[in-house]
């Protein structure tokens, strides 16, 4: 076996990266461990452990992550680590006491975490700042407009700062889909009452909305972490909005009996008389919207919350900011204002992981109806508005993989030609060769020097006399009318088809106009072949049913529904929706692993100390009494127990993988040869102990042999070595490599 770097030279490389490394794991172990103890879960997600470190570290922080990523985790966990006092700027009322309210659960102090906004009376307000002065709160949510009083102003001034998280930062920037004006005043208020790190949050932002929060809130150099926007577990489906739109809505809910779901529409009439409808057939509905008393519209969503209703009503306007992790469905009644709009709506549905079915009706006559709610408006405001609207459209009419769509608008390239998980790569289309079009199409926005809009180009290439072509006399240009025989649609699908190929791109200072790339140069010098997907007329008109990750993740159904009934009666007689006790994931674990101490209830995924306390003798009994009655063998009762001797030599290996001593060292150290250690660290990876080895097989592998040995086990039918070496056939590549990195994959991928 050869390494790549040899003897002394390596030897203190390495020890030189190990005292950095050191410290990084000490840290990372001590934030698992916190994490573990106050949340119950025992890895971070994503990017959520990278941004709270730097967070801890006194940097400004930018956050795009989809709706169920885990945002609020990364202001959560470092509020209770650090010094001080953070405040949460949040935009919803509702969505701060269902914050407020989890926190609480998870903590054995209720003061831990407060919320100061208009619905509090002066005494309540003086509550709140007793106990942060007391330095009993470490998270504390204001709405902006409370945040701007002068009175809380003066009180924060006296209190110790961690540091400032925008939720919903996207609210700050005018092309947003959600623009709130007092978020402008953020920054300003922030500098009166002290410096600290900020940290923004956003589920959607474009590179221009994104470029907009950062200059409003003066944190340009902030580190940005991107989390990819795609949410796989969501299907997204697209129908015509016929006259017949309540019997397919009503058909399509008795489908997902059981499951809660949101329905979004344009108006607050539409809402409460669709919420009307849905009730006289036998479906448990409420409406929501801005227009309705407090009282009654925290009601209604407090049963939707609490699962006494299936279905909520609401504007699109108004948002809802409800934070339940098991909406199985989202419909839009209406087509929504901004793509942002509908992908923020939409990820309310599946947050927890399970299935979410994203149905959005479409009509053209509920665009014009929006275009002439943009009349009367600043003209800047119209085009910003209009712009908005057109990629709306044209998402809602695409033959494309909406999946891809999305993802294209939000900057993120979807690599796969079909998701499998929307209406379009459901359906059958055939590809048309479009070549001379997009030739057409590329030429029309050369002669007009990249300075119109799609339709502009559509409108001439059809021969469309309208008032701006006439104004700038564009029918008397040599294409005008080229492709009178195509369909406009065709004609927009190409163009959408070109930016996401990468031959045109929409200019956003000057609200859309098209512009050409290089690549769009290099094709009209010398077209290729360009192919458009059309629907297929051979192609049933069959409804698509409800789709998603259907059922639960439990491996006993029976008792997971005895686990949920539970639940449901716990929440109401404590007042507290279901999903702040355990949620979804939680409950499957334990109905697959049957814990029946609070020990082994700790162990679940989801359930810290702080719930298994609060909640766990009452979910212990239950599955106690299952096991009895059922006489069923746990997991748990099946685990042979290794005598002391050998469960020492096994933790002594893991302690010495997680200081990073070399393997080889280590095997000397234990009297063994590489063979045995191999064996050793095998059994401790194949039983369900994570283990890092990558800093021994950086030391002794290119890094090209091991992803090619990596990749193999990704497409592996078995993990044999012996099957592993034939079919690797490289005379570079000896078995221990090949050992390694399949406990490498193991670890990463089984554990």
């Amino acid at each position: 076996m050869t390494r790549s770097k040899t003897s002394t030279e390596s030897r203190l490389i390495a020890r030189c990266n190990f005292d950095g490394i050191s410290i990084n794991m000490t840290r990372h172990n001590q934030l698992v461990k916190a994490l573990r103890k106050n949340f119950g879960f025992e890895s971070f997600k994503g990017n959520q452990e990278a941004i709270i470190e730097n967070l801890m570290d006194g940097n400004d922080t930018f956050v795009l992550m989809p709706t169920g990523g885990g945002k609020s985790m990364c202001y959560q966990l470092p509020s209770l680590l650090m010094e001080g006092t953070a405040i949460v700027i949040s935009p919803l009322i509702a969505l701060m006491k269902n914050q407020v309210d989890a926190m609480r659960n998870y903590s054995d102090e209720d003061g831990v975490a407060h919320f100061i906004n208009s619905s509090l009376s002066r005494p309540e307000i003086n509550a709140v700042k007793e106990d942060i002065l007391a330095g009993k709160t470490k998270l504390l949510y204001v709405a902006p407009e409370s945040l701007t009083k002068d009175d809380n102003v003066d009180f924060l001034k006296q209190v110790k700062i961690s540091f400032y998280a925008v939720d919903e930062a996207h609210c700050i920037s005018e092309w947003g889909h959600d623009f709130r004006p007092e978020y402008r005043r953020i920054h300003p208020i922030v500098q009166r009452i002290g410096k600290a790190p900020i940290i923004a949050l956003t589920a959607t932002a474009t590179p221009k909305v994104q470029h907009d929060i950062q200059k409003n809130l003066h944190i340009q150099k902030a580190k940005v972490f991107k989390s990819s926007f795609n949410r796989p577990n969501l299907f997204y489906e697209v129908r015509e909005k016929t006259a017949d739109v309540d019997k397919d809505l009503i058909r399509f809910i008795r489908q997902m009996e059981g499951k809660s779901g949101i329905v979004y529409c344009l108006s607050r009439k539409t809402v409460e008389e669709l919420a009307q409808t849905l009730a006289v057939n036998h479906i448990t509905a409420l409406p929501y919207h801005a227009g309705m008393d407090s009282q009654q519209r925290s009601e209604n969503q407090d049963a939707f919350l609490m699962e006494k209703v299936q279905v909520i009503v609401a504007t699109i306007a108004f948002g809802m900011g409800i934070d339940k992790p098991d909406v199985r469905f989202v419909v839009h009644y209406d087509i929504p204002k901004s793509l942002e709009g509908y992908y923020q709506e939409t990820g309310r549905a599946g947050r927890d992981g399970g299935e979410g079915h994203c149905l959005c009706f479409y009509s053209p006559r509920d665009i014009e109806r929006l275009r002439k709610f943009q009349q009367g408006k600043p003209v800047a405001e119209q085009e910003i508005g209009n712009q908005l609207l057109f990629e709306t459209m044209s998402y809602a009419e695409s033959t494309l993989c909406r999946r891809k769509l999305l993802l294209h608008y939000f900057g993120e390239e979807y690599e796969e030609d079909n998701c499998g998980m929307c209406d379009n790569c459901r359906k059958h289309y055939k590809q048309v060769e479009a070549k001379e079009l997009l030739a057409l199409i590329i030429e029309v926005v050369g002669q007009l020097k990249e300075k119109f809009k799609a339709e502009h180009i559509v409108d001439i290439l059809k021969g469309n006399e309208t008032a701006d072509v006439l104004a700038y006399k564009h029918n008397e240009l040599e294409n005008f009318g080229a492709a009178a025989d195509e369909d406009e649609a065709t004609l927009h699908a190409i163009i959408r088809r070109a930016m996401i190929a990468g031959f045109l791109k929409k200019d956003i200072e000057s609200y859309g106009d098209l512009k050409l790339t290089p690549e769009g140069k290099k094709f009209l010098r010398k077209p290729t072949s360009f192919k458009v997907p059309v629907e297929s007329t051979d192609d049933d008109d069959a409804e698509i049913e409800p789709q998603g990750i259907m059922g639960s993740g439990a491996a006993d159904d029976v008792l997971f529904s005895i686990l949920k009934d539970l639940r449901r009666k716990l929440s109401k007689k404590l007042d507290v929706p279901p999903f702040v006790i355990f949620q979804d994931p939680s409950l499957e674990a334990m109905a697959t692993s049957y814990p029946i101490t609070f020990e082994e209830l700790q162990n679940i995924p989801g359930v810290g100390a702080g719930k298994a306390k609060r909640y766990g003798d009452d979910f212990i009994k239950v599955i106690k009494d299952y096991v009895e009655e059922n006489e069923i063998i746990r997991p748990e009762d099946m685990r042979v127990r290794t005598v002391a001797k050998k469960s020492s030599t096994k933790i002594s290996i893991i302690q010495a993988i997680d200081r990073q001593v070399d393997l080889d060292d280590l095997a000397l150290s234990k009297g063994m040869d590489m063979d045995e250690l191999l064996q050793e660290i095998e059994a401790i990876v194949y039983s369900g102990t994570k283990l890092n080895i990558d800093y021994f097989i950086k030391q002794i592998m290119e890094p090209d042999k091991e992803e090619e040995i990596y990749e193999y086990f990704q497409n592996a039918e078995t993990d044999n070595i012996h099957k592993a070496m034939e079919e690797l056939d490289e005379d570079d590549i000896s078995e221990i490599d090949v050992r390694l990195v399949r406990i490498k994959f193991q670890s990463e991928l089984g554990n």
